[in-house]
């Protein structure tokens, strides 16, 4: 009778030993994905479900929107308590409203497709992520941010457009709805903050803390040197207001007349005259009294394709 040459054979699986065991679960991939095309609904639970990922140790987690939902997931996982101390790696199929920091990595929604294949390839970049100690009325609070902080004027328009937007439904009506709700807003702001040891005291209608490009604000600023940019719009006259439009627009932002721009590694703001603040376009609060920015350098891992 030939011999079986299964029979009687160690399985290698139970061969291994308990150390082999144990980093071969380690590196066992764990994804999740929070869907989140449209703007609104509960930004609690926006936050929740990528602490829970996180405190499940999910490896990864890839968001399906834009810039705000992509926000709210990296607030999730920073303010997670990390099982084994490190953060799952973060990745974008840009669906949302805007995606300005999917553009920034040539992701766009229409190359869908490409974006899922690159994913397989599990190409990773650690990148920084923004810091923001914000103190209101209502005590203190600590968010993060990717792409930039708005403050002032573009606060408002990120504000209305989004509000507009998840009303309608159509960005043609939230862009004309939003620029005329703006004609009724205030513009200009006391800003009072000291960077690298100098302090500016100017009366402003927005200002930009990019660590990537801010909505062509900051366009220089990239997301893995440790450091952030700032741009600040002084108040100008109309032709120079429209002149700047079209400048932010064609991509030539920094050539505006009226900016005043630095490059640092916090922030610290002692007067806002309320100005209203948003980080990467999700509107945050007006009533900001002390704000504080900084950056943690490559602290978490990007998807990237």
């Amino acid at each position: 009778m030939p011999r079986n040459e299964g029979m009687n054979q160690p399985n290698e699986r139970n061969m291994l030993t308990p150390d082999i065991k144990q980093k071969s679960q380690e590196v066992e991939k764990k994804m999740g994905v929070i869907y989140s095309p449209r703007p609104g609904g509960s930004r609690r639970w926006k936050k929740r479900f990528t602490a829970i990922m996180t405190k499940n140790s999910y490896t990864e987690i890839l968001v399906v929107g834009g810039d705000a939902a992509l926000n709210y997931a990296v607030n999730g996982i920073m303010k997670a308590a990390l099982p084994d101390g490190k953060c799952p790696a973060l990745g974008i199929i840009p669906a949302g409203y805007s995606n300005d920091f999917a553009h920034y990595w040539g992701l766009y929604s229409k190359d869908y497709r490409k974006n899922i294949q690159a994913l397989f390839e599990n190409r990773k970049r650690s990148i920084d992520v923004g810091r923001c100690a914000i103190e209101t009325k209502n005590g203190e609070q600590t968010e993060y941010f990717l792409n930039c902080v708005n403050v002032g004027a573009a606060a408002s328009i990120m504000n209305l457009k989004h509000l507009t937007f998840s009303v309608f439904g159509l960005r043609t009506v939230s862009h004309f709805l939003s620029a005329f709700m703006l004609l009724f807003s205030k513009l200009t702001y006391n800003l009072q903050f000291t960077t690298a040891g100098e302090v500016v005291n100017k009366r402003a209608m927005t200002l930009c803390i990019g660590s990537a490009r801010g909505y062509g604000q900051t366009p220089s600023a990239v997301p893995y040197n440790g450091l952030l940019d700032i741009s600040l719009v002084t108040t100008p006259k109309f032709t120079q207001l429209v002149h700047g439009i079209y400048l932010l627009l064609t991509g030539r932002f920094l050539s505006h007349k009226g900016i005043s721009v630095w490059r640092t590694r916090k922030v610290d703001f002692t007067q806002l005259s309320e100005a209203p603040v948003s980080l990467d376009g999700r509107y945050v609060c007006n009533h900001v009294k002390h704000l504080k920015v900084d950056v943690l350098k490559e602290a978490i891992d990007f998807l990237i394709i």
